[in-house]
């Protein structure tokens, strides 16, 4: 069996809920004192004659959404040891072979997938059953982890 590292790794797809991922896992990573890798993932579309893409090409589009979404958590400052990677192939696939040297693995709970609704992704949920670490699903309206929650606040302020 592989040791595994102290990196988070998380997810990225540029949807709400995995930016939000983005900023939760950062949090955790500052708070357990380890590096944290954003994780985006390309494939070539299904179907299309690759002589009409031109120079498109789907690495550097993840590589652009990546780097947006980094943007969009941070604005122009991401945390120190975060690093950023595109990999080939299907999300969950390759999340799941990310898991293998990580702490955890953190997704958000909806990504751009096609059923607006669900409560967790196609990708989080193979993640969640296949993953060979923790992994954390986070929602987009989940607060930050050092951040107290409306329940807890009122709990503390009650009288004893």
């Amino acid at each position: 069996m592989n040791e595994q590292s102290e990196t988070i790794v998380v997810g990225v797809d540029g949807s709400e809920s995995s930016v939000a991922a983005l900023r939760y896992a950062a949090r955790l990573a500052h708070l357990l004192d380890a590096p944290l890798e954003a994780v985006t993932t390309w494939v070539y579309p299904p179907y299309v004659d690759y002589a009409l893409l031109g120079d498109w090409s789907p690495e550097e589009h993840a590589r652009t959404a990546l780097d947006e979404a980094v943007a969009a958590a941070f604005g122009g400052e991401p945390p120190d040891r975060l690093t950023t990677t595109t990999l080939p192939g299907s999300a969950a696939d390759a999340l799941i072979g990310a898991s293998r040297n990580a702490q955890m693995l953190v997704l958000g709970s909806r990504g751009h997938g096609g059923f607006a609704g669900l409560l967790l992704g196609s990708v989080s949920n193979a993640c969640a059953a296949h993953a060979h670490c923790p992994v954390l699903i986070v929602r987009a309206d989940t607060a930050r982890p050092d951040e107290e929650s409306a329940s807890e606040r009122r709990a503390g302020a009650a009288p004893a």
